[in-house]
């Protein structure tokens, strides 16, 4: 038998773009939602490197900051689909547990673009998004950086 077809396959680039300046202050809101997970310790012991935000099924995501997109599969474990977009000065953007994507590795994202649609794949049982803010690898409380669009 033969393989299933890929979706919206596409080449990887064989240079990666540079991230355009910044657009705006601050990172937007990628997703409208309550906070179900803040940053930090959480009651299990663990750490959360990020925050989760409550939302509709199927909504869009969208990315805080220009960007390009340096991650978009499924193999990071408890993650499910996942985003990486990497920004200027440092900064990238993680957006987990999506039911689809919208760009791919490569791409330029403008701020404020749809990147995905919300779902509950990887470890999570309700429609959420993780999402991560790390500078110069290190987690940064996206709190801290999040204004409104």
């Amino acid at each position: 038998p033969s393989a299933a077809p890929i979706i919206n396959a596409r080449p990887e680039p064989a240079v990666m773009p540079e991230p355009r300046p910044k657009a705006g202050k601050g990172f937007l809101w990628p997703v409208r939602g309550d906070l179900v997970e803040p940053f930090g310790v959480t009651g299990k012991g663990q750490n959360n490197d990020g925050i989760n935000i409550r939302a509709s099924r199927g909504a869009f995501v969208r990315a805080s900051e220009n960007g390009v997109v340096v991650y978009a599969g499924a193999e990071l474990k408890g993650f499910g689909n996942l985003l990486l977009v990497k920004h200027q000065d440092g900064w990238v953007s993680a957006y987990a547990h999506n039911e689809l994507l919208l760009v791919g590795k490569g791409d330029r994202v403008d701020r404020g673009q749809a990147i995905a649609r919300v779902g509950a794949t990887g470890h999570v049982k309700s429609p959420q998004l993780h999402f991560e803010l790390r500078h110069n690898s290190k987690p940064v409380d996206p709190t801290t950086q999040l204004v409104e669009g």
